[in-house]
């Protein structure tokens, strides 16, 4: 393959998207252009179980809080910040109120990035 040539790729990829935000649907049209196997999960629709938050923490190699939007008021109204919160608590709450969940997530086989810039997906190819 000649260096910089575009690859397909070959496992499926699953996007949490949420397509009211400009970042996921900038990520959306990357995996798009790459011809991706593009599997959407509309996470405010169909939120991730606490079982799937804590492998996709593991992929991303974060914390339940570094996976949190903590502007939203769920965040604050939750006392979310409190540094007494368990991990199960903090997933806990992002299966509860999914909009706490940062966006994109994108997931190939044991990797994960969040598309935050959206070109952060290309280290998926």
């Amino acid at each position: 393959m000649i260096a910089g040539e575009n690859r397909k790729m070959t496992d499926q990829i699953r996007i949490f998207h949420n397509p009211r935000c400009s970042k996921s649907r900038l990520t959306m049209e990357i995996l798009t252009d790459k011809d991706a196997d593009i599997s959407i999960v509309e996470y405010l629709k169909t939120p991730p179980s606490a079982a799937e938050l804590k492998e996709i923490l593991d992929l991303l190699g974060l914390k339940p809080r570094e996976l949190m939007r903590k502007h939203e008021k769920p965040y604050k109204e939750n006392n979310l910040d409190n540094p007494e919160l368990t991990d199960e608590q903090l997933i806990q709450a992002m299966v509860d109120n999914p909009i706490l969940i940062e966006r994109p997530i994108v997931i190939t086989g044991n990797r994960a990035v969040i598309g935050r810039p959206p070109e952060k997906v290309l280290e998926l190819f």
